[in-house]
């Protein structure tokens, strides 16, 4: 259910500036986002596990406000995180 640590070594040395750099913005949204697209797959089975749905909220408020303060200060990153995550339609 939690992302592999070799999952988050990939994340981080693609969307990191270096490979041990797993605190930038950037690799936290990726990160986030890999863990919410595991707890989505996870919530349509388990369709009553609320417990996992409040996780699940929590980490997609987590990630907006990421986002958000990505966007206000390096809207070139912003933009190249949106595209290679596929966050926006």
């Amino acid at each position: 259910m939690a992302v592999t640590k070799e999952r988050k070594a990939e994340l981080v040395k693609k969307f990191g500036k270096n490979e041990k750099d797993c605190g930038s913005t950037e690799v936290q949204i990726a990160i986030l986002t890999e863990e919410i697209n595991e707890l989505t797959e996870h919530l349509k089975v388990h369709i009553h596990d609320f417990h996992s749905k409040r996780g699940l909220q929590m980490k997609v408020g987590k990630r907006k406000s990421l986002l958000a303060y990505l966007k206000e200060n390096d809207v070139v990153s912003y933009r190249k995180v949106i595209k290679e995550l596929n966050l926006r339609k």
